[in-house]
């Protein structure tokens, strides 16, 4: 088996049905015929025979409709079966290439029997983010190098239609090629130093109804026109971006955007000139506004620079602080990304409460899928329950049922720039993701997007099915489900997050960015740890909607997995579990490593009916996994013992 295949492994199967073996093309345009090409591709691998191909109505086939007046929403498809015949009707290109991805799910899980299927991505933009250099580097990428770039060159090769492929199948339609801290030569991208070359991606991308971003250097034009300000309301820098885009999109007609990190960690942005973020964005929405174009602003905004001696400053409160003042200054083909919690992807946060601030603005919710500070594809980590939460939460942004869900869908203020935006994990390793598992995060964003309400136990078992099989798929969605809490236990106490090893982010320092200018905090001495953000402390629990704002800032009311976020305890304090937390942090510790020996012992039960490489290379990194997880135990044990000096009340090891 070739995983490099992914979850469009066509394996062969036994398929009786002679209805599958035509198929009847009723609709045209290159969308479509990728949608004929993937079918075609998919029942030759699977049977060993291409199917006949008519462009005429038929009878014993499946036959491909568009009815753009479909009432079941944008790039929404049905499929059912009619007598002999199934019949595949898209709204769109892009809805009868999503229902032709369903339907041969349907075939290789042997699922038919959920016929007829009525269905419509939910988010309206379901984006990646790459964080691609032109170098070949990847930061944050845990699965070897880029395979968009090489020594500064663009490559053009079968893997970046493989690529295009998957992304396609999971309904991904907007895709950023390079890294949102954009480099010298990344900001040649958008010349003619490299537009004839992007061009070929975005022509490849848009026949797969996807478009293609670039991630901007705000103040390209001193970089590459030699000009000595950027500043936003300068006539002649708007110009320079009206002239830039112009020409972007004479060379590529369907180019998406910008997306921009401006005024964060060292990156170029209005700030510099007094502006705003509106000011910023507002300049280059108007050069792209024209030609359809949009921009992704960010949110990451803070200061990078702060004193660890000021207990006042946090950098949880920048960017509410920096942008809910500017709700409704946006034009309307602005939207603002913001990260799913306030810090910066951290095993558990709360939800940004700008999700349930502004009102009058775009916004999309952004995810990492690459697990930077989740076991960077090392340690197991399936992400989609905390995803399934941040949608979940309830901002009460207008009462009761103003989920994330409803704000980034558009269904609660009635936008439709929003939607979704994950920082990806593949890169040019055999398997796109390093460890095999890994990719179930990047598949179920995609399923996830464009239909939240399927649950994150669902999505992972259509994803072992589709990859693996069925006969492992219990197990491994056990393994999958159990992931995230087992990851939590031995790295994060309730909330505090940040206990890293600096820069890398992968393993355990304590201390290692508590004395650090980057505002990452866990306050801990003989007493206690924990933050304080009440009204008495940073006063960042005033940033949420009531019921929020005040349960949070209520030590007893505050949900205990985000105690230490919002709240200093004292380690003899007794948590809602009866222990004291001292002993809460012992506890969940030691379970965390015997629940990676569990999940151990439950793989290599499945080591005969998994191919041979693929259990050699998840094996590898659960051994790696179980001595990371034995190393965050000890040393987060051994430093609260020394701090707290009150030893396990149960006896167990702790290094002195």
């Amino acid at each position: 088996m070739d995983f490099s295949n992914c979850w469009l492994d066509y394996r062969p199967m036994e398929i009786k049905e002679q209805a599958l073996s035509a198929l009847s093309v009723l609709c045209e345009g290159e969308i479509i015929e990728s949608a004929v090409k993937e079918y075609q591709l998919a029942l030759s691998r699977m049977t060993g025979r291409e199917p006949e191909v008519f462009r005429e109505k038929t009878n014993r086939c499946v036959a491909l409709y568009l009815e753009p007046l479909l009432p079941i929403g944008k790039d929404g498809y049905e499929i059912k079966k009619e007598k002999d015949s199934y019949h595949i009707t898209g709204q769109s290109e892009s809805g009868v290439l999503y229902g032709v991805f369903h339907f041969l799910r349907l075939i290789r899980t042997g699922h038919m029997d959920e016929l007829p299927v009525s269905n419509a991505p939910e988010m309206p933009l379901r984006m990646m983010n790459h964080w691609d250099n032109m170098d070949g580097t990847i930061e944050r990428g845990y699965s070897g190098n880029s395979f968009f770039y090489e020594n500064y060159e663009i490559l053009y090769n079968e893997r970046i239609e493989q690529y295009v492929r998957l992304m396609a199948s999971i309904g991904i339609n907007a895709i950023v090629i390079n890294n949102v801290n954009v480099h010298q030569r990344e900001t040649y991208l958008i010349t003619d130093t490299y537009l004839e070359q992007v061009k070929q991606y975005a022509a490849l991308f848009a026949r797969y109804g996807i478009q293609l971003f670039t991630s901007v250097n705000f103040a390209a034009p001193m970089e590459l026109s030699g000009f000595d300000n950027c500043d936003p309301l300068n006539d002649k820098v708007a110009q320079w971006w009206k002239d830039a885009v112009k020409h972007i999109y004479e060379v590529i007609p369907e180019f998406g955007g910008f997306l921009v990190k401006a005024d964060s960690e060292g990156r170029p942005g209005p700030f510099t000139y007094d502006r705003t973020h509106a000011d910023g964005a507002n300049m280059l929405a108007k050069a792209l506004a024209p030609y359809g174009g949009i921009v992704v602003w960010r949110c990451f905004v803070y200061n990078c620079g702060q004193d660890w001696r000021d207990k006042k400053t946090d950098r949880a409160r920048a960017a509410y602080d920096n942008f809910i003042a500017l709700d409704g200054q946006f034009e309307d083909n602005v939207i603002l990304q913001i990260k799913n919690g306030p810090m910066d992807f951290q095993v558990r946060e709360p939800v940004s409460p700008l999700f349930g601030g502004l009102k009058k603005t775009n916004m999309i919710l952004e995810v990492e899928i690459a697990q930077e500070y989740t076991g960077q594809q090392i340690d197991l980590c399936y992400l989609l329950p905390m995803w399934r939460e941040i949608l979940d939460f309830d901002t009460f942004s207008e009462g009761e049922g103003s989920t994330v869900r409803q704000i980034v869908k558009g269904a609660q203020y009635g936008q439709n720039c929003c939607g979704m935006a994950a920082v990806i994990n593949t890169g040019n390793d055999y398997n796109w993701t390093g460890n095999d598992l890994a990719a179930a995060n990047t598949y179920g964003y995609g399923r996830m997007a464009m239909n939240p309400s399927l649950t994150s136990e669902a999505i992972a078992k259509e994803w072992i099915e589709l990859t693996f099989g069925a006969a492992v798929a219990d197990d491994l969605t056990k393994i999958l489900m159990d992931s995230w809490p087992t990851y939590e236990k031995y790295t994060s106490p309730l909330g505090i997050g940040w206990m890293v090893t600096p820069h890398y982010h992968y393993g355990p320092d304590v201390d290692g960015y508590e004395y650090d200018r980057w505002g990452t905090y866990h306050r801990a001495d003989r007493n206690g740890l924990g933050i304080d953000r009440t009204p008495a402390g940073t006063g960042y629990t005033a940033q949420y909607n009531e019921p929020w704002s005040a349960i949070y800032a209520d030590r007893n009311l505050c949900p205990e997995e985000l105690l230490l976020f919002f709240h200093y305890v004292r380690y003899d304090e007794v948590l809602k579990s009866g222990k004291t937390l001292i002993q809460h942090i012992y506890d969940t510790h030691f379970e965390g490593v015997e629940e990676v020996e569990e999940m151990i012992e439950r793989f290599d039960g499945l080591q005969n009916k998994l191919p041979g490489d693929v259990y050699d290379r998840v094996r590898e990194r659960m051994e790696r996994q179980l001595e990371n997880a034995i190393e965050w135990r000890d040393r987060i044990n051994t430093y609260f013992y020394r701090k707290s000096g009150v030893p396990d009340e149960k006896g167990r090891k702790i290094y002195e």
